[in-house]
């Protein structure tokens, strides 16, 4: 199982790389997935991915608190209303926008209720 973990680590890590560039391919989970698949692979990587001066904090946040930044959230949650506004602008559809403010919907609302990150001691 370590590697697969370590396998599943490297590729969720690329994806999350090249999710920085690419506006719909989300960095997040990828990352969270890539530090979860290195602790239980190979902790040297996981630690190097919770210090990271970028996404270290968030990543430390999220693994003892389930928590997302007041910053993260809105970011994520007017990336999801604007891709939703997009979507239903060029994509001629009955159905589609009902579909889209389900799933969208859902995850705004997952966001949304996460708790803020406390202060360390």
């Amino acid at each position: 199982m370590r590697r697969v973990h370590l396998t599943l680590g490297y590729l969720s890590l690329t994806l999350g790389v090249i999710g920085i560039a690419l506006p719909l391919l989300p960095t997040t989970p990828f990352l969270i997935l890539a530090a979860w698949c290195f602790a239980r692979s190979n902790p040297a990587l996981a630690a190097r991915l919770y210090e990271h001066r970028r996404f270290g904090a968030h990543l430390t946040a999220w693994r003892d608190q389930g928590a997302i930044s007041r910053r993260a959230k809105v970011l994520a949650l007017s990336s999801l209303l604007i891709c939703y506004l997009i979507s239903i602008r060029l994509i001629e559809s009955r159905y589609l926008p009902f579909i889209l403010a389900s799933i969208m919907g859902s995850v705004a609302l997952y966001i949304a209720t996460r708790p803020l990150p406390s202060e360390r001691e």
